[in-house]
């Protein structure tokens, strides 16, 4: 299977009324397990790379999204490769230069934190220069103004603004705060699923859904039915690997040998993202795109 794009998964998707999972990758584990994950399930999905996991690798892109896109290229699924919530300009300015060479195909501008002005300035600016490299585009509207963080459980995204601000910036897909949290790890958030109707009434491009890992999985589906089309998790991956590694060093206290409990971390991973895609119904989307890719 040759790698996907990000642009192809989310029209299948869209087409469908249906989702692509996109999972946080931070260490070679994630991004393995993610795979296998994603082939248990048969499900396409997307590997994510986020501004801080390039900075927890010495601020280079290229380790990272090099082994992520190589994982990706191996496996049996339509796999592809996108970066999280960048803001750092120079990073930004350095990611779209270089995502054609990496296999990467997609990137979230972020500027949330800015006031609402400055949002669209800044992401516009970018998503030209991101379009101008091939890169389907993502960005973020969260409280109005844009003041405070995002994705504060209280946050709404303004439908009106909201439509106006992707008519603004031409971006590809809006992540929208409707109820969610990043960070959580127990799963009792309660999305505002009128509001996410209501934005996808409202807003022709396809919507994001942040801090998933939070939300339970029937939520997780009628989001979708609403208008989600990624859905995005992170540290529902952290939890599961987090929790095999300190049962096998629990275990036994004279481990020293990474790769056994990195191996139980890494199938945790797995059994997570399977679990989540056929949860949330996004198998099916491996039989549209891989389809779209061969024609």
């Amino acid at each position: 299977m040759t790698l996907a794009a990000t642009t192809d998964l989310i029209a299948s998707a869209t087409a469908a009324r249906s989702v692509v999972l996109a999972f946080n990758v931070i260490t070679i584990e994630h991004a393995e397990g993610i795979a296998a994950g994603a082939e248990h399930a048969g499900a396409a999905v997307i590997m994510q790379i986020s501004e801080n996991t390039v900075r927890f690798h010495g601020g280079r892109i290229v380790p990272v999204a090099s082994a992520c896109a190589r994982i990706a290229e191996g496996s049996v699924v339509p796999i592809a490769v996108h970066l999280d919530h960048f803001r750092d300009t120079a990073l930004l300015d350095d990611a779209i230069a270089s995502a054609a060479a990496l296999g990467i195909t997609s990137i979230m501008v972020d500027a949330a934190q800015l006031p609402y002005q400055d949002n669209v300035d800044r992401t516009r600016s970018f998503a030209t220069a991101a379009h101008q490299a091939g890169l389907w585009v993502e960005a973020e509207l969260g409280e109005i103004g844009g003041k405070g963080d995002a994705h504060a459980s209280g946050a709404r995204t303004d439908p009106d603004e909201a439509a106006e601000f992707a008519a603004q910036t031409g971006v590809d897909g809006l992540a929208v705060a409707v109820g969610s949290t990043h960070a959580m790890t127990v799963r009792d958030a309660r999305l505002d699923l009128a509001l996410i109707n209501e934005l996808a009434e409202r807003v022709p491009i396809p919507l994001v859904l942040h801090g998933s890992s939070g939300v339970p999985h029937s939520q997780l589906r009628q989001a979708v039915d609403a208008g989600i089309r990624k859905v995005n998790i992170g540290t529902a991956l952290n939890v599961a690997l987090t929790g095999a590694v300190r049962d096998v060093l629990a275990a036994d206290a004279a481990v020293t040998d990474p790769r056994g409990y990195l191996k139980a971390g890494r199938q945790a991973i797995g059994d997570t993202v399977a679990e989540l895609c056929r949860a949330v119904g996004s198998s099916r989307q491996a039989v549209i795109a891989g389809e779209a890719q061969t024609r």
